[in-house]
């Protein structure tokens, strides 16, 4: 009688050992891996901060940080990527229509004031005669670059033109500026060789300048260039997604966002 009680513990012990080992590895295969490609700063480390808690809601992330934003649509679109977060919704439309593809903004989450900046002058009223002046080389950000310097009464572009702009429409340039592209990556080294650069947010930060503080001219909130959780129309809606757009538009996110980077990065929700 008391083997057989001690058989029937032994059991028991057997069967609860078995069952938490159930449960963690039904708990382990609720866990679902997003892959997502990320500008390094401010994107990453925001979704970085804020892993430990979306993996709490069933979602764990695997970033990489992209060295090349066509590419990094690409991937997207092929699947090799599950969203991406480096681009505003202008950039993801030219890129649709450049390279045939049809990804779509999930959500709007934060925005980066684009800035000029320089190693030679102290303001931009300052900015010679036959100044070289580099900005992006995409169409977009080049166009955007062109109607910062505009808005601030350095340049004046065609009234008439609809849709991006580029150096043929530059109706007056008292100063004769030249706008140079070049890669947006490269545009905080060329400040070495130009009187300024106009710089996205995020690399004008991985260079080691504060917008707000070293910007010569900068866009203000109002900017129409929010970054975009992008990905395809077949997932946009995916709860492991959504997760993600839920934490990213959290008081946490936006707290991180203020404390961190002292209004370089605007929240846009």
């Amino acid at each position: 009688m008391r083997l057989g009680w001690k058989w029937l513990i032994g059991a028991l012990v057997i069967g609860l050992l078995a069952g938490c080992t159930n449960k963690e590895e039904a708990t382990k295969e609720e866990i679902v891996t997003l892959k997502v490609g990320a500008a390094n700063v401010p994107h990453a480390e925001v979704l970085e901060y804020l892993a430990k808690d979306i993996e709490k809601d069933g979602v764990k992330l695997d970033i990489t940080i992209i060295k090349d934003a066509v590419q990094a649509n690409q991937q997207t679109a092929d699947g090799e990527l599950d969203f991406n977060y480096f681009q505003h919704v202008p950039f993801l439309e030219q890129s649709n229509k450049e390279s045939h593809l049809d990804l779509v903004s999930v959500k709007g989450i934060h925005i980066e004031p684009f800035g000029v900046y320089s190693k030679k002058i102290k303001k931009i009223s300052d900015l010679p005669q036959n100044a070289k002046v580099a900005v992006p080389n995409d169409v977009v950000n080049f166009s955007r670059a062109l109607l910062l310097f505009q808005n601030n009464g350095l340049i004046e572009l065609d009234k008439t033109k609809k849709g991006d702009y580029t150096v043929e429409d530059i109706a007056k340039n008292e100063k004769s500026i030249q706008f140079i592209g070049v890669d947006s990556p490269l545009l905080v080294r060329s400040l070495d060789d130009v009187e300024a650069a106009a710089i996205n947010t995020n690399y004008a930060l991985e260079g080691g300048y504060n917008p707000v503080k070293d910007a010569l001219i900068i866009e203000d909130s109002e900017s129409p260039y929010v970054n975009i959780i992008a990905s395809t129309n077949e997932k946009k809606d995916d709860p492991a997604i959504q997760t993600i757009v839920k934490w990213l538009t959290s008081e946490k996110a936006r707290s991180f966002f203020e404390d961190q980077y002292k209004g370089a990065v605007v929240p846009a929700f």
